[in-house]
């Protein structure tokens, strides 16, 4: 088999993760060749990292069923409070907690700011095929300006966990406690790092804005949506002075930038 080859098959074999790593390594290392056999270090450390991986999210699927043994927990999160134009966006997640094998994990899931763009979107379709129900909900910047974003924060939370297709027992937030939540309610500081449920919801719904703020700059290209996703960077500011707001500006947050012409 060529040199070439051997790498397909390797690379094919670790997408899986209840391979068979023993039988790969035992296939490596009967070949003398200096390129298989440099091959064979760098997979048994892939194989050391893709361990340490699957116990890291185990962990964080553990944590989420310490709060409940039997039933439903949704996962909440909203991406979007800051920025000074485009909605914010919030996810709600139901995972299956009770995996039965580690190819059931969703590995690599975390904060969603803590993983790169590419990353981001192939775990946004991984989630989306895996999870039981999902549901993912904005409220635009006019109903931000309307009735203020802490209101906005709290009802787009709820609106997300309102929209998956099963009746939750336990709703897990990121940060801070929903008022007027339906269901029984528990917070988690820094929840996407910790919890499976939430770091998912993080993820599916920064996509979602991300991609929509992307669509947005193709109508306001001077405003670099693109690249700012709707945050306050210095070329945003300096466009909003120079141009003025767009429909999708929150008029709330620019007072003080609106107050400099």
């Amino acid at each position: 088999m060529k040199s070439s080859d051997v790498k397909k098959y390797i690379s094919s074999a670790l997408k899986y993760n209840d391979c068979d790593y023993d039988s790969i390594l035992n296939f490596l290392e009967k070949d003398n060749r200096k390129t298989v056999q440099k091959l064979s270090e760098n997979v048994r450390k892939s194989i050391i990292n893709r361990e340490k991986e699957i116990n890291r999210v185990k962990n964080l699927y553990n944590f989420d069923r310490k709060f409940l043994e039997n039933g439903y927990i949704v996962g909440v999160d909203e991406v979007g409070r800051g920025p000074l134009a485009g909605p914010i966006v919030a996810a709600a997640v139901v995972l299956d907690l009770n995996y039965e094998s580690d190819s059931d994990l969703i590995l690599h899931i975390n904060d969603s700011k803590k993983l790169s763009l590419k990353l981001r979107e192939e775990l946004d379709k991984i989630i989306k095929e895996k999870a039981i129900s999902y549901s993912i909900v904005q409220i635009d910047n006019n109903e931000i300006d309307n009735k203020g974003i802490a209101w906005s924060n709290n009802e787009v939370l709820k609106r997300a966990y309102e929209g998956v297709k099963i009746k939750p027992n336990l709703i897990l937030s990121d940060g801070y406690a929903i008022k007027n939540c339906a269901y029984p309610n528990e917070f988690v500081v820094k929840g996407d790092a910790k919890s499976a449920s939430i770091a998912c919801a993080s993820i599916i719904a920064k996509v979602y804005r991300d991609n929509l703020m992307k669509k947005y700059a193709d109508t306001y290209s001077k405003y670099e949506f693109d690249k700012n996703v709707g945050y306050g960077t210095q070329n945003h500011i300096k466009a909003i002075k120079k141009y003025g707001p767009t429909h999708i500006h929150r008029k709330s947050f620019l007072k003080n930038i609106l107050n400099m012409f």
